[in-house]
């Protein structure tokens, strides 16, 4: 590749000295033809943008700097015509100060970095027939009309050499390279070209410039407008038919047109969309399980013997609680907790029980037809082979390349960044600096606690006294709700700023790196981001699910934290609840601050730009412009798409146990999401520059280490957060005898066996409350639920044996569950394989081909010349052995 690159691109490297005339792009004025694509002669198509304020009316400070910056653009422009591209420049109509230079790459510069780039390019028709679904028909019902959007033509495809030219599928110089196609030549070669040299280390690249101000912008132009067709004919106005068949909400429930977008935009854009849109289908099935669950919670709600007991006011009614906190807080009564406990009945059922195990199993079933699925698109985009072939090396990487290394395989010299020491250092500093930023974020959880350890304490003490009387309010409205809501609020927030603060931190230390191509880039940056990410959203609902109210002691010797703080016991209606009301919180208010910046902040920002442009609406106004007004795409690209899915992935699996109706949420969320995204694209956002992808990069070994997570959080929330595991225990060894009195299981009694009595005179000074019962109580219960022996016990308020027997249980049940949905697991992904035969047997196939279309004339003229040598060489011989006397 450095040869090819050398060969092609350095020639035309270096400063071009002062003295020297510059190449510069012919000036011409608007056609007032505003949905053309081409140069003003109407033959040469426009396949990217470069946008700049003239240096005369441009104000700075400094008119050196005016002239410094004229200067390397005017270098740059040069060096883009010494590569082969034709420039044509056009002022502005709406503002004077802007200069739009339009760049066309001709046929001979296309097949070059064509071949430079191992572009695969079409052979032949593709002769291999497809076999119909079973399911054809119905799908066909939801796919976009095929006389709107026509299928695209399936080719063998092989990489592009020009020796080979007349072997190649070419019907039309002017269509044989598509015009994504061709916006990523192009952009490869403004990624590359020099602009100037200082110290002997060469400056270039589009984005450097971008970068400094000297370029305002640079992107491929969209063929027409979203809201109609174009009026030139010869332009098929595919971003109107990707409005008008995807973008719009009427195609929520169709299929989404993924050739037609990768055609569009690109197999990046096309792989993202593909798997967005195969995760919502599979979510329906977890949707529908998930709602079955939960109906099946609501039905049996009512049969919830617990709950009965907690909300009977001879039962629930004699029980009194004992302080949740020092001195402030009084005693209560059980039966406050009546409503959450049947909200609890709902949640924490026998369904939810089935749907963890569900889920387990589910998303194996999910990344293992996802892996086929993506082996069909890498053959149907041609990209089996991307990393091995196509792929380049960054630009950074290459202008960095000062030190010589002796290849291990080829034995040759070659041109690296840094030492072996040097990457040693450079991954030590990126490293401490990833840990430090998580220790951050876990200091701010440790915050977050001390916050609800101390305001505990205040809305306990005033909570009450401000609510009085309003006793709607006072039944939901108790201090550990406060508490839980507030927190999650001041959690949002905080998560929400470290991760603006992050973002930049991310992407200082991935440069730092200086990773060598653009996958290995995003693939750093990926696992940073989620490292953080995965901390930031996840920590606080991990609190909750497995530390909260798990380590509080008991009434006579509570456990504090910093030596200062008491820690906090659940939620009356149990820490589940709280877990639930932790993650409605985040996702929800994750999923209003996604749509805002996604899909507001572009619309408010282009009103704004259309607004402050009124003379347009008395101009005609060419194509480039209009698309110069749209948004860019931004640096990251569809980081932040992922991002929000893979998250919403999280919550969707690691805490379902607490909330089966999140599948239900993201699959709406979803259906939502995928439109909206779309119609950013098409409507808000200039075009990007296509790029080619494989797969979903860094995000699949992700997903897959959520999913083998996802099992043990799901089976510890159902062992340690639930109350499932204490009931069972109680239903089937201490209802009856020897440790129970009931002649038969039952569940009655469960909620006086499981909470411990406390004599309220072995309180502590520090922890006594002010206010005593007003009763002759001389016990209360502890929250909730806790297993010790009572007071007078000759192991007075130390576990009993009931507690040993609810762990052990807990033990063997996360063991259980573990093994046996692993193994599941385990042979699911044993049984279906991650390429289907059919995508094999199209690989094999076009292998073969390529090889018999591209070697068969060069095996032809090599037989043919060594056949004329031959004969040659025959008829030496002969005149050379002939008898003498013939």
């Amino acid at each position: 590749l450095v040869l090819e690159l050398n060969q092609v691109i350095i020639p035309t490297y270096g400063t071009v000295p002062e003295q020297q005339n510059l190449h510069t792009p012919e000036w011409v004025d608007f056609d007032d033809k505003p949905d053309s694509l081409f140069f003003k002669d109407g033959q040469r198509r426009i396949d990217f943008v470069l946008v700049y304020e003239d240096e005369s009316k441009k104000v700075t400070h400094k008119r050196s700097d005016r002239k410094k910056q004229k200067r390397k653009r005017q270098v740059f422009e040069s060096n883009l015509i010494n590569n082969g591209l034709q420039l044509e420049a056009t002022r502005s109509v709406v503002d004077e100060k802007l200069i739009f230079v339009k760049v066309h790459a001709p046929w001979e510069v296309l097949c070059t970095y064509a071949e430079v780039m191992h572009i695969k390019l079409p052979l032949q028709h593709n002769d291999l027939k497809t076999r119909g679904s079973a399911f054809n028909w119905f799908s066909r019902l939801f796919r976009v009309d095929e006389n709107i959007i026509k299928p695209e033509q399936e080719f063998f495809t092989a990489p592009f050499q020009k020796e080979h030219l007349s072997n190649f599928y070419i019907q039309d110089k002017d269509t044989f390279f598509n015009p994504a196609t061709r916006s990523r030549i192009v952009h490869f070669i403004l990624s590359r070209v020099e602009y100037a040299t200082k110290i002997n280390v060469k400056k270039f690249g589009i984005n450097k410039l971008l970068d400094t101000g000297i370029y305002k912008a640079a992107f491929p132009l969209h063929d027409s407008s979203f809201r109609h067709l174009s009026t030139d004919p010869s332009c098929p106005s595919e971003r109107y038919l990707l409005y008008r068949e995807w973008a719009h909400p009427k195609n929520i429930f169709k299929l989404q047109p993924l050739d037609f977008i990768r055609k569009y935009y690109g197999e990046k854009i096309g792989i993202y969309f593909a798997w967005l849109g195969f995760y919502t289908n599979m979510l329906t099935v977890a949707a529908v399980v998930g709602v079955g669950c939960f109906l099946y919670g609501c039905l049996t709600k009512d049969n919830c013997t617990w709950s009965q007991e907690v909300c009977d006011p001879s039962i629930g009614g004699n029980i009194i609680m004992c302080p949740q906190c020092d001195k402030v807080c009084t005693y209560w009564n059980l039966t406050i907790t009546c409503e959450s406990s049947k909200k609890l009945c709902i949640f924490d059922s026998y369904g939810t029980l089935v749907f963890a195990v569900f889920m387990g199993i589910w998303v194996t079933f999910f990344l293992e037809f996802w892996k086929r699925r993506q082996a069909e698109l890498e053959y149907e985009w041609d990209t089996v082979e991307y990393l091995e072939q196509e792929e380049q090396v960054r630009p950074e990487y290459e202008a960095r390349c000062t030190h010589v290394v002796k290849n291990e395989i080829t034995q040759q010299e070659e041109h690296v960044p840094y030492t072996a020491c040097g990457k040693c250092v450079r991954m030590t500093f990126c490293t401490s600096a990833i840990f430090f930023w998580i220790l951050l974020i876990i200091a701010s959880v440790v915050g977050i606690i001390v916050y609800r350890l101390s305001v505990f304490l205040v809305f306990s003490a005033t909570l009450s006294q401000h609510i009085r009387g309003t006793e709607a309010i006072r039944k939901y409205l108790t201090p550990q709700t406060a508490t839980s809501i507030t927190a999650s609020l001041i959690s949002f927030v905080v998560i929400m700023i470290l991760n603006i603060i992050y973002e930049k931190v991310a992407i200082l230390i991935t440069d730092f790196e200086l990773p060598r191509t653009q996958t290995d880039y995003e693939n750093s940056l990926t696992t940073k981001m989620f490292l953080f990410q995965f901390v930031n959203y996840y920590s606080s609902c991990f609190y909750i699910a497995f530390f909260k109210g798990k380590f509080v002691g008991h009434p006579g010797s509570p456990v504090y934290w910093l030596g200062k703080y008491r820690n906090e016991e659940c939620d009356p209606g149990g820490c589940l609840l709280e877990l639930t009301t932790q993650l409605a919180i985040i996702v929800g208010g994750k999923a209003i601050w996604n749509n805002i910046q996604e899909v507001l902040l572009p619309l408010v920002k282009n009103l704004i730009g259309r607004y402050s442009a009124g003379a347009r609406s008395e101009k005609v106004v060419p194509r480039w412009e209009h698309d110069y007004q749209l948004q860019p795409i931004g640096k990251l690209g569809l980081f932040y798409e992922y991002l929000e899915m893979v998250i919403q992935f999280g919550f969707v699996t690691l805490f379902v146990a607490s909330f089966p109706l999140a599948p239900l949420l993201a699959l709406i969320n979803n259906m939502l999401e995928i439109r909206l995204d779309a119609w950013k694209l098409t409507t808000q956002f200039r075009r990007m520059v296509p790029q080619k992808a494989q797969d979903i990069g860094a995000w699949q070994p992700i997903l897959q280490g959520i999913a083998i997570l996802a099992v043990v959080t799901n089976a510890m929330i159902i062992a340690f957060t639930s109350d499932m595991i204490p009931r069972l225990v109680y239903y089937w060894s201490f209802s009856v005898p020897p440790y129970g009195s009931h002649s038969s299981h039952t569940m009655k009694g469960y909620i006086n066996s499981t909470l411990s009595v406390f004599n309220v005179s072995d309180f502590r000074n520090a922890s006594k409350p002010f206010s005593p019962w007003s009763g002759n109580q001389t016990t209360c219960r502890q929250v909730y639920r806790d297993l010790r022996y009572p007071p007078g016990h000759q192991h007075q308020y130390e576990h009993n044996i009931y507690y040993w027997h609810v762990i052990a249980a807990k033990l063997a049940f996360i063991i259980v569950m573990e093994h046996v949905i692993y193994f599941v697991k385990f042979i699911i992904s044993y049984v279906i394989p991650d390429v289907s035969q059919k995508t094999k047997s199209k690989v094999k196939r076009e292998k073969y081909l390529t090889q018999k279309l591209l070697h068969e004339n060069d095996l032809k003229g090599v037989k043919k010349t060594m056949g004329k040598v031959a004969d040659k060489i025959i008829r030496g011989a002969d005149r050379t052995f002939r008898p003498k006397d013939e």
